[in-house]
């Protein structure tokens, strides 16, 4: 068959080259160490983690977006998206909510302990495309990991974005991740509206859902774009209100979870409406999203 140049092959050659960087065989996890475990709240640890194999640590690469699936003997695999951006140095971060078998053995490891990890996986958010643009994030829960990605990636390459404001929704001040984060980037002029579900007798900021955040600020059309992730019926709320506010679909980006097994688009597993969200995603644009029922 004759090969062309079109953007998939082009695709499926960086995929091949990424993972190249780790090892030959695609499904042969490289083992990551632990070095340094951080407390979001009661259900959710951040795990920093290097290769223990330096040459890994020297040429691993990813981008904000993009997933590692990760493992622990008897345990299985699941995709985990990085918290952190690779302007961050060597290493990667990995946030974890307390939820299955593998993520509770997770929340038992200590410093130096070890874990399987393959990838980096999917299609990232497009930070080159959404260079001059002012970003809008809308954040849930533990969907906040991803996004605190790209806002690391943002606040390293300053110049290169405009107006950087985050909305970040939770249950209640105790289910809020990333406190120390949010700290630091009211302090680096980033606009930072939270709101809980239930608030405590400490709390100040906003109670309610955090659509209700986008009427506290003012969205421009032509130089704003929005990325969102949280739980599915908190996406497309916010989807559709930030249709109405005028943002063009295509100017809304959102990352979607899926149960997957083989990371790499082979199996089909994670099949979402006529795409794999592991490989076509987990990133989309509003515009590749018809039906907002099945988010």
């Amino acid at each position: 068959m004759k090969q062309t140049n079109s953007t998939p092959h082009r695709k499926n050659r960086e995929r091949a080259r990424q993972f190249a960087q780790m090892s030959d065989n695609i499904y042969l996890p490289c083992q990551a160490r632990v070095d340094e475990i951080i407390r979001e709240n009661d259900q959710v640890l951040t795990f920093v983690c290097s290769f223990e194999d330096v040459l890994c640590n020297k040429d691993f690469s990813y981008v904000p977006g993009q997933f590692m699936m990760v493992s622990m003997p008897h345990l299985g695999e699941a995709p985990i998206s990085f918290s952190s951006s690779p302007t961050e140095g060597t290493g990667f971060r990995l946030t974890v909510r307390r939820a299955g078998r593998l993520t509770s053995a997770m929340h038992e490891l200590k410093p130096g302990d070890q874990i399987g990890v393959r990838g980096p996986c999917g299609t990232p958010f497009p930070v080159r495309e959404l260079e001059g643009s002012n970003l809008l994030f809308v954040g849930g829960g533990i969907g906040m990991a991803p996004l605190r990605s790209v806002v690391q990636y943002a606040l390293a390459n300053r110049e290169r974005y405009g107006d950087i404001t985050v909305l970040y929704g939770a249950r209640t001040p105790a289910d809020l991740c990333f406190r120390k984060e949010i700290g630091l980037w009211r302090r680096q002029g980033v606009t930072c509206l939270l709101s809980v579900d239930h608030g405590d007798e400490n709390w100040t900021e906003h109670v309610g859902l955090v659509t209700e955040l986008l009427d506290q600020v003012q969205v421009s059309p032509a130089s704003d774009r929005a990325l969102v992730c949280g739980p599915g019926i908190m996406m497309r709320f916010v989807l559709q209100k930030l249709v109405t506010l005028g943002l063009e679909p295509g100017s809304i980006w959102t990352t979607l979870e899926r149960h997957m097994k083989c990371g790499v688009g082979i199996c089909g597993h994670c099949h979402f409406e006529d795409r794999l969200v592991c490989w076509d995603g987990p990133v989309f644009s509003m515009a590749q999203l018809p039906d907002l029922e099945n988010l």
